[in-house]
């Protein structure tokens, strides 16, 4: 609802549902950052880091356990889904959300991976993947929701 008086045009500031999902994918996009942060905590105090930085994956005298802790730190999911979770905020921030079909994503490997490993951190990723989805729902969106506003 605009009102206009002699010169001056008021502008209705956006409501709350509009600003929701902007709020919902920055939280997805930090608690993304968070979990790879921890992933990270947890796996860095590892034996391995003299084997891997003096070649012995490369040249193939790494042992399996050696090579298994390579892909869950340096080779693992962290750096991307730190550049992931970083874009999340940015595209918040700027009044954006990811297509729904992030969170989707996310969901289906979170679940896979943990029916597959058990319950582990792959659960934590179920609040970033839920808050996307949630975010892309309609309702949130201010192109598709409430039109009684733009009466």
């Amino acid at each position: 609802m605009t009102t206009q008086t002699a010169g001056q045009t008021a502008q209705v500031a956006p409501s709350t549902t509009a600003r929701t999902p902007n709020r919902l994918t920055i939280v997805a996009g930090w608690s993304t950052v968070v979990i790879a942060a921890a992933h990270t905590a947890v796996f860095a105090g590892n034996p391995y880091w003299a084997d891997w930085l003096g070649g012995a994956i490369r040249n193939g005298t790494a042992d399996v356990g050696a090579i298994a802790t390579f892909w869950a730190l340096p080779g693992s999911f962290v750096p991307i889904a730190i550049l992931f979770g970083l874009l999340t905020v940015r595209l918040g921030r700027r009044g954006e959300r990811l297509p729904g079909y992030a969170g989707w994503v996310l969901l289906g490997w979170s679940l896979g991976c943990a029916y597959m490993v058990g319950p582990s951190g792959f659960l934590l990723v179920l609040v970033p993947a839920i808050l996307l989805i949630v975010a892309s729902l309609p309702r949130f969106r201010p192109d598709v929701g409430d039109r009684s506003a733009h009466r």
